[in-house]
């Protein structure tokens, strides 16, 4: 049986952008494929609100989250910690042999820009790790709150994933001052994974060029020098790159504004479904994510048998709950593609499963 995802990444994907990825190949350094790139890079702008150059990288958006690490850090980098992609930026440093340091938050509540000031303030740190949206817990930061701070301290470099946030919301790269700036394909944009997508601004290319050992597979002035010819340092997954064409004419056809405001629709009608359960938001009032909701399991609902006759039945699949809140939240992507009928549909499934299992 076939089933949709309603998961936080990957997320389902449309007929229209498979159809794309089954296009014949092309050599990744042919005129077709500089072709291919260059025509992206206007559009990719757009959405990272930048002037600076955007890279394409056939990875997940970890691997340019480390390597982002191993191009800008020289002395100390600063890990905002609030959930499970956050933790793991400290424990990723660690292992890259870097100086790092954890600022540390319960899962579900955002990164306190008072307590980034104070820790900055210190002077020990060149670098800060901040995830935007932390799909874990369903916590989203006030990112332009943080980096106002950051931009009091111009020896830091800002690394910033967007990765379930983009494209869901403005997120305006160069007025906030984000030095890296980082998404995946998986997440709102709709796509299959294996495609991380960033922009890098001149003080982290500065920065790179002063550091050695950073590495060649994700170094930054690899990928400016290729860019600057319309190519990718390796061998890119071309299938994807025409997947995000296609997407792009997608965003461009429903308008970046209405795609927000549908994320941010879509996002309120499932909060408000919720709520008339009994259910109640996990993260922090005023900091849920506007891509997906992670919800308190108040209820005492068996998560498994839900998702089990929702999937089975119904041909649905939510999240149980990640790590720690496995089994004591669960969570519902709005992200990418959805409407206002395919949550409609999933409600309703909900419904009837909530029922089955004496829940009303």
């Amino acid at each position: 049986m076939s089933y949709k995802l309603f998961i936080p990444g990957p997320i389902a994907v449309s007929e229209k952008t498979l159809r794309a990825m089954a296009q014949p190949m092309i050599g990744h350094r042919s005129t077709d494929f500089v072709a291919l790139y260059q025509s992206l890079t206007p559009q990719l702008q757009a959405l990272f609100y930048t002037k600076d150059p955007v890279y394409l990288s056939t990875s997940s958006a970890w691997g340019v989250m480390e390597g982002s690490l191993r191009n800008v850090v020289k002395k100390k980098v600063l890990c905002c910690m609030n959930g499970a992609f956050a933790d793991k930026w400290l424990d990723v440093a660690q292992r890259c042999g870097l100086a790092a340091g954890g600022l540390r938050f319960e899962w579900g509540q955002p990164v306190d820009p008072v307590a980034l000031r104070k820790e900055l303030a210190t002077g020990q740190y060149d670098a800060v790790t901040l995830i935007h949206n932390e799909t874990s817990c369903g916590c989203m930061s006030d990112l332009p709150a943080l980096m106002a701070v950051l931009r009091d301290f111009p020896e830091v470099i800002s690394i910033v994933d967007t990765i379930s946030s983009f494209s869901a919301l403005a997120i305006k790269k160069d007025e906030l001052g984000i030095d890296v700036m980082i998404t995946g394909s998986q997440k709102a944009l709709a796509l299959p994974p294996g495609l991380s997508i960033f922009s890098v601004n001149k003080r982290a290319l500065d920065r790179a060029a002063s550091i050695t050992g950073r590495g060649y597979y994700f170094d930054f002035l690899e990928f400016q020098k290729n860019h600057e010819a319309g190519m990718t340092p390796s061998t890119p997954v071309i299938p994807l790159i025409y997947a995000l064409k296609s997407k792009l004419e997608d965003i461009k056809a429903e308008g970046a504004e209405v795609r927000y405001g549908r994320h941010a629709r879509l996002n309120k009608t499932v909060q408000e479904w919720a709520f008339a359960k009994g259910f109640t938001l996990f993260p922090k009032h005023g900091y849920g994510s506007v891509t997906l909701n992670c919800f308190a399991n108040t209820l005492k609902v068996d998560l498994a048998a839900l998702n089990k006759a929702l999937k089975s039945k119904h041909g649905f699949v939510i999240d149980g709950g990640y790590g720690k809140l496995k089994g004591l939240a669960f969570r519902i992507s709005n992200m990418g593609d959805e409407t206002d009928e395919t949550m409609a549909a999933l409600l309703k499934a909900l419904d009837s499963v909530l029922s089955e299992l004496g829940v009303n």
